[in-house]
């Protein structure tokens, strides 16, 4: 807000006085701009902005209307649409949903100045076209497709076999991309020891390596300093540091082995600090840690619901196994809430028999007087 005026105002996007060759697309693109201000206010970055202004544009294309003659019953259709005529996912009609109530709740509060504009040139205001009966309401919390679950530890050893395998299959075709395959083992070992979300993993420094002097014999491995965590709406990412726990020990040897013998081998520069490289000698493309991912599920022949993100759930799912407190958990994997550390927990039957098994031993002496 300057002088009174809030941010987006009309007075701050519209030009008084000048004659508009099309009114009604004119007075659109300074809806979108007055938008735009008003979103900067909040502190949101670029790239939501620009994805919230696409999405606007699209719809105003799909209807071939303007936002004081939209419906609601073009919200459905385009919803539709835009998922290639089939259902969409919940999450996905939700945030197309959530984009244009925004944009209608900007133009529709008569204290930017919109309503008033549309009913001077075009004898319309624009009304709020999503509502509680045509839109999509998180109910679960968790939406994920059915597939979408931590691996089993045999389905974890058979992804790292597969991811060491594919090193060997290229040796032995006697083709380039040994040195590549090596690297994505790798860093497909170190995403689930340590819980990492892509942007995580793909964001790691040398430097983000740390000593915990606690465990003395994880030399540099002992921790990880996280600098890409999701940021809040409005702030830079959080950053945390990951603690190595003792059951996934078995990563410091793979990750002395890529710092000090595979990764001098790309010839990075001395100014390039990732961790992960490629060919070009530059930090790994986010892609590309998918798709390392990928290819090794595809070769251990694992359901193709499974992503990158899986491992992520999979971290989360064996320390609760290995009987780490909740609350440590929560930290380790950066979570705001404890509920969304439960969403991502899926232990196995036999950890639960074993819960069951304990349970029956500590009233074992009950029962018996019963």
């Amino acid at each position: 807000m300057t002088d009174g005026v809030l941010a987006g105002d009309v007075v701050q996007v519209v030009r008084e006085g000048v004659g508009l060759l099309d009114p009604a697309s004119s007075t659109f693109e300074d809806m979108l701009r007055g938008w735009e201000l008003q979103q900067r206010a909040r502190q949101l970055k670029r790239q939501t902005l620009a994805t919230r202004t696409g999405l606007v544009r699209r719809f105003a294309s799909f209807t071939n209307e303007y936002p004081w003659g939209w419906t609601a019953g073009d919200v459905e259709a385009f919803t539709v649409k835009t998922a290639g005529g089939r259902a969409p996912a919940p999450s996905t009609a939700r945030g197309y949903q959530n984009a244009l109530a925004l944009f209608m709740e900007y133009v529709c509060d008569p204290r930017y100045g919109w309503p008033a504009v549309c009913e001077e040139r075009f004898g319309a205001r624009p009304q709020q076209i999503l509502h509680e009966w045509n839109s999509v309401r998180n109910l679960s919390g968790f939406e994920g497709g059915p597939g979408r679950r931590p691996l089993t530890y045999d389905e974890m050893q058979a992804l790292f076999d597969a991811a060491d395998g594919q090193v060997d299959a290229i040796r032995a075709r006697h083709r380039k991309g040994a040195l590549t395959a090596q690297r994505d083992a790798i860093l497909l070992k170190v995403i689930y020891a340590f819980g990492l979300r892509r942007q995580e993993a793909w964001g790691l420094n040398i430097q983000d390596l740390r000593h915990n002097p606690r465990a003395a014999h994880h030399g540099r491995v002992g921790a990880l300093f996280v600098r890409w965590a999701q940021s809040p709406r409005g702030g830079p990412p959080k950053r945390r540091t990951v603690l190595l726990v003792p059951e996934m020990d078995w990563v410091v040897p793979l990750v002395d082995q890529w710092v000090d013998e595979l990764r001098p081998l790309f010839s990075a520069s001395e100014d390039v600090n990732s961790m992960w490289l490629n060919e070009r000698r530059t930090r790994m493309s986010m892609r590309s840690v998918n798709d390392a991912f990928t290819t090794a599920r595809d070769a251990a022949g694992l359901p193709p619901d499974l992503n990158l993100h899986s491992l992520r759930h999979s971290y989360v799912t064996h320390l609760t196994e290995f009987d780490y407190p909740t609350r440590f958990i929560q930290d380790q994997v950066g979570h705001v809430f404890a509920s969304t550390t439960a969403m991502y927990t899926g232990v196995s039957d036999e950890y639960r028999l074993r819960l069951i098994s304990r349970s029956l031993e500590r009233n074992a002496d009950r029962w018996e007087s019963t």
